[in-house]
């Protein structure tokens, strides 16, 4: 079989493999019921078609909560989203392809706003609420973003960021009358979108230098729920994402394959993770999914009130962003029952590398049961990954060596970075 082209970024881990995981891509015909534009090179998909679907299917349904508080339902969220696309592109004159950044602790309106870039064509860049000013100005001057949506908290820190990158960037607090002026405005018709065109930039954490703009194409994010589907869980409208770790990187992918789904966004009142606020949403909210990072995890298993909390409405919590010991997993099995998944992605290939599916955490019975316990897991469906040596020969199980991802979810490449990118 022959070896994968190097994929840029690579990164070393040790990943206990099983059999290898093969995809194929079949070629596309055009629908019967619809004309072929023979001048059409790309092909047109739009993640903002996500809302409205959602909206024509069940327009009632909740979409979006503050803590037990509906905010939106999918009808609201739909019209939310068509207008302030208006008023990115008509009020403030952006077009399709500029950027718009959101520096905002975890928030209703983040969800809005990112339908919003994509109806209107602009590329969303959601930054770490946690970053100092100086890092945020960097982001903001290379991006070069237009427009920065902040929160209270963090609005005079946008401010401070958007004058030293010496930008044109416009700071909008999300809990201001300007921002509530803007999603009243009027409406504009979704702009059509090629699937190869940029959707978000995924600022890496820069621990091997200045952060990289990872670019996330449509297509990179469609693929990305839809492997969801696939390979973690199903979700179905009843069931809700509670959002206990930042929209703006690991838990703001889950947006998607739950918007896909019509089910709810729950984003919690509290400024940083509370386990025991996390326990009292979930009595809520039925078929709740959280992502976790391990410390998380260990936090809610360690919690007083977890051990007699009626967990019946958390049907998942998928834990990932960092190595899990054994010891803590076998801990949260017991004390929180067979409600895990772990997923080992990172921003270049969003959720979507290897999964150790929950079937794997139950099967106790299996003789490589531990291993595979700590490991992480199998190959998603819609990549091809191989472990590889410093001349990119794919290595046995169980060797230690550079991580090779092709498929629809890997990134265009890296914003501005032609060196980094090749």
């Amino acid at each position: 079989m022959p070896g994968l082209p190097p994929s840029r970024p690579r990164r070393s881990f040790a990943l206990s493999a099983p059999a290898p995981c093969w995809s194929y891509r079949a070629p596309l015909r055009p629908a019967r019921h619809l004309a072929h534009n023979p001048a059409m090179s790309a092909p047109v998909l739009n993640l903002a078609r996500l809302v409205d679907r959602a909206a024509r299917r069940d327009g009632a349904r909740p979409a979006v909560f503050l803590d037990t508080d509906p905010v939106h339902d999918y009808t609201g969220l739909a019209r939310r989203t068509a207008a302030l696309a208006g008023a990115l592109r008509e009020g403030m004159g952006l077009a399709p392809g500029e950027r718009v950044a959101l520096f905002m602790r975890n928030h209703p309106a983040v969800v809005e706003i990112l339908f919003a870039c994509w109806h209107a064509g602009l590329i969303a860049v959601p930054v770490n609420a946690k970053l100092h000013a100086r890092e945020l100005a960097f982001v903001l001057a290379h991006s070069g973003a237009r427009l920065c949506i902040a929160t209270p908290d963090t609005v005079k820190d946008a401010a401070a960021a958007a004058e030293e990158a010496g930008t044109r960037a416009r700071v909008v607090d999300a809990s201001s009358r300007d921002y509530a002026a803007l999603t009243a405005r009027g409406a504009i018709a979704m702009v059509e979108t090629a699937a190869s065109d940029v959707a978000w930039l995924f600022y890496t954490s820069g621990t091997t230098g200045r952060p990289k703009g990872a670019m996330l194409t449509h297509r990179n994010l469609m693929t990305m729920a839809l492997a969801y589907f696939a390979d973690v869980d199903a979700i179905a409208p009843e069931d809700a994402v509670l959002h206990a770790a930042p929209m703006s990187h690991g838990s703001g992918m889950y947006i998607l394959p739950h918007v896909a789904a019509g089910a709810a966004q729950v984003v919690p009142s509290a400024e940083r993770f509370e386990p025991g606020a996390i326990l009292d949403l979930v009595r809520h909210h039925p078929g709740t999914t959280i992502f976790a990072a391990p410390t998380m995890v260990k936090r809610l298993v360690e919690h007083p009130g977890t051990a007699g909390a009626d967990l019946t409405n958390l049907k998942t919590v998928v834990y990932g962003g960092g190595p899990m010991y054994l010891a803590d997993m076998r801990r949260a099995l017991a004390a929180m029952g067979n409600r895990f998944v772990q997923i080992y992605g990172q921003g270049e290939s969003p959720m979507t590398i290897t999964a150790l599916a929950r079937r794997h955490h139950a099967d106790t019975a299996h003789p490589r049961y531990m291993e595979r316990l700590a490991s992480v897991g199998t190959a998603y469906g819609a990549v091809e990954v191989r472990v590889a040596d410093a001349e990119d020969r794919a290595l046995p199980a169980g060797e230690t060596g550079e991580v090779l991802v092709r498929g629809d979810t890997v990134m265009r490449g890296y914003w501005n970075d032609g060196a980094a990118s090749a």
